[in-house]
């Protein structure tokens, strides 16, 4: 069974399932995290959903490289869990599959290409507190435990 984080599903709602890839991204002792102004600012992990006929892996590329401006190395799947969430920048209730790797950063070729996205170093420690859904930080806790 996938665990759940956030509130349950709504009973009478359809959900779309929402496939996505994230990164937790260690460096020099610290995590690469976004931080995304809209619909509110937030700390995220970099990633997001994997469009149709693509693969975890080219979205989990695509994605942190849009967010961040990096390209990472040796994606490894570390965990998975799914979230109940209303999406405003799509007007959609989704069923959001949130398949967690690890990655090495590897080389900044400049800042996100994504609008309203800021890439931050953090310690993380601090990340596991700032991450705005408590699966992230459920991810780098974790992380920190191994």
């Amino acid at each position: 069974m996938i665990r759940r984080f956030g509130p349950p599903p709504d009973a009478g709602r359809h959900y779309t399932l929402r496939p996505g890839a994230y990164a937790i991204l260690p460096r020099d002792g610290d995590l690469l995290v976004t931080r995304q102004a809209d619909p509110g600012p937030e700390y995220q992990l970099p990633g997001g959903g994997v469009d149709a006929g693509e693969g975890p892996i080219a979205a989990l590329h695509r994605e942190v490289f849009e967010e961040t401006g990096w390209r990472i190395a040796r994606p490894r799947r570390v965990g998975t869990f799914r979230r109940f969430v209303y999406m405003p920048e799509y007007d959609l209730w989704a069923e959001k599959l949130c398949m967690i790797y690890v990655a090495r950063p590897v080389l900044q070729l400049g800042p996100p290409s994504e609008a309203g996205h800021t890439a931050i170093w953090m310690p993380p420690e601090v990340a596991a507190e700032a991450l705005g859904n408590s699966g992230d930080r459920d991810a780098v806790r974790r992380l920190l435990r191994a």
